[in-house]
């Protein structure tokens, strides 16, 4: 017998939703308007805590910012959850190379001496303001062209019920999305189910995440040995 020789099984989010309801034992033929507004509340803020409890790679990109230079502070996109890695490009004599620069946390932002200290920027300091800005440490200095790049980790895009739209999230994650979505309803809908389904999430869960990792690399330590002679 042969097999179907495609991948595209992506169910739109309606029917993932009639899938959850169903692990609370709440049939199609049951399910009101009223159901579906909750369902959508609740899709959304499962999304929210997809996107707080662990990196979801398929959401990063490359964000540009052009430097300015006397310019330390510069607004970041709302969709942003956090940074996993900046580096800053300098073009001088139409040359560009790529540095990495490091994050600094409050305290070490504000014990540094001179705030507004001009040099090629090497570290940064995010505040997760409602809109995030980035403020750069030193200070963008005008001796080359500066484009400081960052890895963002970004929220999933919105779910929405209507017009056959599905999830932003790949195949390995739509299991974790019905059982969490079927845990969350049954809160509302069925608490006598709501251990069981809280179990079911944790499980689809932990399978996921076992697979949204980055690619094994090899750590190497060396140690360094070295001689004192007077």
């Amino acid at each position: 017998m042969a097999s179907t020789g495609t991948y595209s099984f992506g169910p739109a989010a309606s029917n993932l939703t009639l899938t959850a309801f169903s692990r609370i034992k709440i049939r199609r033929a049951e399910i009101t308007s009223q159901h579906m507004a909750d369902a959508d509340t609740e899709a959304n803020l499962l999304q929210v805590e997809m996107g707080n409890r662990v990196p979801n790679l398929w959401r990063q990109e490359i964000y540009s910012i052009s430097l300015t230079e006397s310019d330390a502070d510069y607004d970041l996109p709302a969709r942003m959850v956090g940074i996993r890695d900046a580096y800053l490009t300098t073009t001088s004599g139409g040359v560009s190379t790529d540095r990495v620069v490091w994050p600094l946390s409050a305290a070490e932002y504000d014990a540094q001496p001179n705030k507004t200290l001009e040099a090629p920027p090497q570290s940064y300091y995010v505040q997760k303001s409602i809109t995030p800005t980035i403020t750069l440490w030193p200070v963008p200095d005008g001796a080359a062209t500066y484009t400081l790049k960052l890895r963002l980790m970004t929220q999933i895009q919105d779910v929405s019920q209507k017009s056959g739209t599905t999830l932003d999230m790949p195949y390995r994650w739509l299991d974790v999305y019905v059982a969490g979505l079927a845990y969350r309803l049954s809160r509302i809908y069925a608490t006598d189910l709501e251990a069981v389904r809280e179990k079911d999430f944790e499980k689809a869960w932990a399978n996921a995440a076992t697979l949204d990792v980055e690619d094994n690399t090899a750590v190497y330590i060396s140690p360094s040995f070295g001689g004192y002679w007077r």
